[in-house]
C-alpha cells in the first residue's frame, strides 16, 4: 500500500499546557526517542551474542521546552512535585500523489511528565536567554490525523503501536 500524500513540512504548531496556549513560547520541540532497553542474549546455539529489547520498556524519556525568555508560564511548571501535561498540535503540509495538490494532516502529541531540570538562562542585551525546562516523561501519545499511532503509560502499564497493546500477551501469562 502506498502513502496517499508525500510529507512535506510541519506547516505550524502550538503547543498548549493544560490546555491553555503557550504563545511567542519556542520555535523547536524535539520529540524524544524511543529507546528499547535490552538485555544481551548468548549461550548454547547462539553464534556470539546480540541485544534482546524488551517490549514496552523504555529507558529515561526527556522533553525538552526551550523558552526565549523567562514568563509567567515557564514558572508555572517549574514545581518539581507537581505533573505536566503539555500538548503538542501541528500541521503537516503534503503533496497528494494523484493530483499534486497541497493537503494538510493534523499531528498531535500528548507528554506527561514532572520537571527534573529547570535553567533560567543567560542574560544578554538584545539576545534571547534560552531558558529550559527538561521533563522527565511517564506518558507520550503521538497521533496523525486523529489516529492514535504510539501511546506509552510508564505508570500504567500500556504500551499501544497503532491501536494494538503490544503488552496483552504479558498481561494474560502473568
Amino acid at each position: 500500500m502506498s502513502l496517499p500524500g508525500i510529507p512535506e513540512v510541519i506547516s505550524d504548531f502550538n503547543l498548549y499546557l493544560s490546555g491553555n496556549r503557550l504563545a511567542g513560547v519556542t520555535d523547536e520541540v524535539s520529540i524524544p526517542e524511543f529507546e528499547a532497553m535490552t538485555q544481551v542474549i548468548s549461550g548454547v546455539g547462539i553464534l556470539g551474542e546480540y541485544e534482546a529489547p524488551i517490549p514496552g520498556h523504555f529507558g529515561s524519556m526527556e522533553q525538552s521546552i526551550k523558552f526565549r525568555c523567562i514568563n509567567e508560564d515557564y514558572f508555572r511548571m517549574v514545581d518539581p512535585t507537581a505533573a505536566l501535561e503539555l500538548t503538542l498540535r501541528g500541521d503537516i503540509m503534503q503533496t497528494d500523489k494523484t493530483n499534486q495538490a497541497t493537503t494538510h494532516v493534523g499531528m498531535r502529541v500528548v507528554f506527561r511528565g514532572k520537571p527534573k531540570k529547570v535553567a533560567i538562562g543567560t542574560v544578554k542585551q538584545r539576545a534571547s536567554m534560552d531558558s529550559e525546562i527538561v521533563l522527565e516523561l511517564t506518558y507520550i501519545l503521538v497521533e496523525l490525523d486523529g489516529v492514535k499511532r504510539i501511546e506509552l503509560d510508564k505508570t500504567n502499564g500500556t504500551y499501544k503501536i497503532n491501536g494494538v497493546d503490544v503488552l496483552a500477551p504479558v498481561r494474560n501469562n502473568t
